[in-house]
């Protein structure tokens, strides 16, 4: 299996469109388009952005075989709550833990 044909199969997976994907990338929707009709690969340097926009570690990606599935299914809700969280600061994040760990003793 080639990378593109890995990159079509992971974004099935997670439900991303062509257009959203594009939009997240910040690669145009037309070399999108060409990798699968062309058969071609992405540019190394837009790897990284692509393992970030799908979830998967570049050796995920890049290795031969399927990716790898997983059987964790996240709602919008939950995406967006992940989302968030990796936009705040280290402090912001320990913060919330502490507040994780204080609704747990509440229960």
């Amino acid at each position: 299996m080639i990378i593109s044909e890995k990159i079509y199969l992971l974004m099935e997976q997670r439900g991303i469109s062509q257009k959203e994907f594009a939009n997240r990338t910040g690669i145009s929707q037309s070399t999108i388009s060409d990798w699968k009709r062309k058969k071609t690969n992405p540019a190394a340097d837009k790897i990284m952005k692509i393992c970030e926009v799908l979830h998967v570690s570049p050796y995920e990606l890049l290795s031969e075989g399927k990716p790898v599935e997983y059987d964790l299914v996240l709602s919008s809700g939950e995406i967006s709550l992940i989302q968030e969280y990796r936009a705040l600061s280290e402090r912001q994040k320990d913060r919330l833990r502490g507040y994780f760990d204080a609704l747990k003793e509440e229960c």
